[in-house]
């Protein structure tokens, strides 16, 4: 081979090297943006995937826009089984959490002042735990004095955060939800509550609807 083509061949394989980083940088940009929002396709594929920080951003959702009621069901961190069989026809507080959450250490004691609170006008609250083991779901309500069951919805299933999905994007971990008497999302609060009066202020609204 003479000298004249070896340089052309050498050439040609750096222009297609240089022209390859490119289109790779490209194609990863293209499996990471898209479906962040499809977090049901999301837990299938991987377990922490979409868990974000939430901002503390509050939706309400118009009574003439909700979606169907949300049935869900799974094995409390005591043993038990706990469904949304069990609050219908109250308005329920539903918080997404694990004990290694900052936020959700921060909101604990806000959650539990209401849920005493409320306990008189029938107001139920649940929480899901996302990542936990039993044991320190356990520890982590006596630590806060957290009397209302969590489900442990962790990998492997995450059959309660599926069923979610399938009504709210649910992308960050605290996640508050406010159901109305008939189990439909009413509020949602992305992120640590602003504070107590916050989340009373949630609750009040959807007692007093007829």
């Amino acid at each position: 081979m003479s000298r004249l083509n070896q340089l052309s061949r050498l050439n040609r394989r750096r222009i297609a090297a240089a022209l390859a980083v490119p289109v790779a940088a490209m194609l990863a940009l293209t499996g990471c943006s898209g479906g962040g929002d499809d977090l049901a396709a999301q837990w299938q594929e991987s377990g922490d995937k979409g868990y974000v920080s939430g901002d503390g951003s509050s939706v309400s959702i118009p009574v003439n826009e909700r979606t169907d009621p949300v049935e869900y069901s799974g094995e409390t961190e005591h043993g038990g089984t706990f469904s949304s069989d069990e609050t219908l026809g109250s308005v329920t507080v539903v918080n997404f959490w694990y004990a290694g959450c900052a936020p959700c250490r921060a909101e604990a004691p806000d959650l539990v002042k209401a849920s005493e609170d409320f306990a008189s006008e029938g107001v139920k609250f649940v929480g899901v735990n996302t990542r936990d083991q039993a044991a320190q779901a356990q520890q982590f309500a006596a630590q806060f004095g957290v009397e209302y069951p969590s489900i442990m919805d962790t990998a492997g299933g995450r059959a309660v955060q599926k069923a979610f999905a399938g009504q709210v994007p649910l992308n960050a971990v605290p996640t508050t939800l406010v159901l109305d008497r008939e189990g439909r999302v009413a509020h949602r609060v992305l992120g640590q509550l602003a504070g107590e009066s916050q989340l009373k202020t949630l609750i009040n609204e959807t007692l007093d609807e007829q």
